[in-house]
């Protein structure tokens, strides 16, 4: 049917070309590209058809066009680093393809998630007739979707949402993270902040915490209330939303070896002068710490991620919890990579399904939510992010 350009070769790119690859029918040709070539061929040589590869710098818009006007392909699935979202979607507009990308823009000299950028390029990708999917993870992306299903079909009205994300899985590691170590930490250490009656409400990092009974075996764990780009897309487009926050899991170990880790100036994302060479601590610390491609083998647990929500039907009030487990071993099994990386990945495979099939069709730029989510919630079930649901 359609041939993809997948841009990115980490832990998700490895999960996006195995789950694309599963599916001929739709995906009927593929094309992996990276900075580093071999990256590509040793996730090609994990799939039993053919992969086509290519070395790529995300950053340049005339080599990205100069790819893709060779490949030709009908849409560019970005899982690179989140910096390179905008010179990506110039690329996709100078060549006339549709673009999908599961992680906003965030500019490399702040630490700053907001959609604000790419919602700019709403004008120009309709005057192209063209489709930009953002946010086409796990969350943002399912939750986006899960909370579009709940408003669908349990509620008039949501008055409040709760996204909770438990990775609940051990690596064996001293320190390492699921997904790439810059942006990860660049994640945690920011302030937190929700929104509130209108308003957006700014905490300390992860200065805000309670605990929650996670299914699936997981039991009691505590919650940190962080930012999560997701929130600012929901209230946009669901204006009825009061309070919207969002929460996730971390070890002891982790915030022990954080906060060491930023009182001696390794998280800083400034450049300093070493020997006459500028370098940025936290990329100095992400070359030394293991690469969370490499932690697939040894993580064992569960993930759990989900959404609960409050709100109105027919008159009365509801609390209502959707959610998905995955097993870290069992996505290695599958796909070579750990949970993170699979649950991430695989939302991406469906949302370029969607668009490719016409299921999902607009021309602009689009959020999750904003699109039908019964198919997609259909899909997750099939390609394995099998969901649940509870009244509370």
């Amino acid at each position: 049917m359609a041939k993809v350009l997948i841009i990115g070769a980490g832990g998700v790119g490895q999960v996006v070309t195995h789950k694309c690859a599963q599916n001929p029918d739709v995906f009927t040709e593929i094309v992996l590209a990276s900075r580093t070539e071999d990256k590509c061929r040793r996730i090609a040589a994990q799939i039993d058809r053919p992969i086509k590869t290519a070395q790529i710098d995300a950053a340049n818009v005339p080599k990205l066009a100069a790819l893709i006007e060779h490949e030709k392909p009908q849409l560019v699935i970005n899982v690179a680093l989140p910096y390179q979202d905008l010179t990506i979607m110039d690329a996709c507009l100078e060549t006339g393809v549709d673009y999908l990308d599961t992680a906003n823009y965030e500019p490399p000299e702040h630490a700053t998630f907001s959609y604000s950028w790419q919602w700019e390029y709403q004008d120009r990708f309709r005057e192209r007739g063209l489709m930009a999917l953002l946010g086409s993870g796990f969350d943002p992306g399912v939750t986006n979707v899960f909370t579009a299903y709940a408003r669908r079909h349990h509620f008039d009205t949501i008055e409040e949402l709760d996204i909770i994300d438990c990775n609940a899985g051990d690596h064996g590691k001293p320190f390492a993270t699921n997904f790439n170590p810059e942006i990860n930490i660049r994640e945690v250490t920011q302030k937190g902040r929700y929104y509130d009656s209108g308003q957006w409400v700014e905490t300390g990092p992860l200065e805000v915490s309670k605990d929650f009974d996670f299914p699936g075996g997981i039991g009691p764990r505590k919650i940190y209330l962080m930012y999560h780009e997701e929130l600012e897309s929901l209230v946009k487009h669901m204006p009825e939303i009061c309070r919207a926050r969002f929460w996730m899991t971390f070890s002891d170990n982790y915030l022990k070896h954080l906060e060491v880790l930023q009182n001696v100036g390794m998280t800083r994302i400034d450049p300093i002068d070493y020997h006459g060479v500028k370098i940025v601590p936290l990329q100095f610390l992400q070359a030394v710490l293991p690469d969370p491609a490499s932690l697939g083998p040894h993580t064992k647990g569960k993930t759990c991620i989900g959404c609960v929500l409050q709100g109105t039907r027919d008159g009365r009030h509801r609390k209502y919890y959707v959610y998905n487990i995955c097993d870290h071993q069992q996505a290695y099994q599958e796909v070579k990579s750990q949970a993170v990386s699979y649950t991430t990945g695989v939302p991406a495979m469906v949302g370029a399904m969607m668009m490719l099939t016409g299921t999902w069709r607009g021309e602009g730029v689009f959020n999750m939510e904003q699109l039908d989510p019964d198919p997609f919630m259909e899909a997750l079930n099939k390609h394995g992010l099998p969901w649940h649901e509870t009244f509370l």
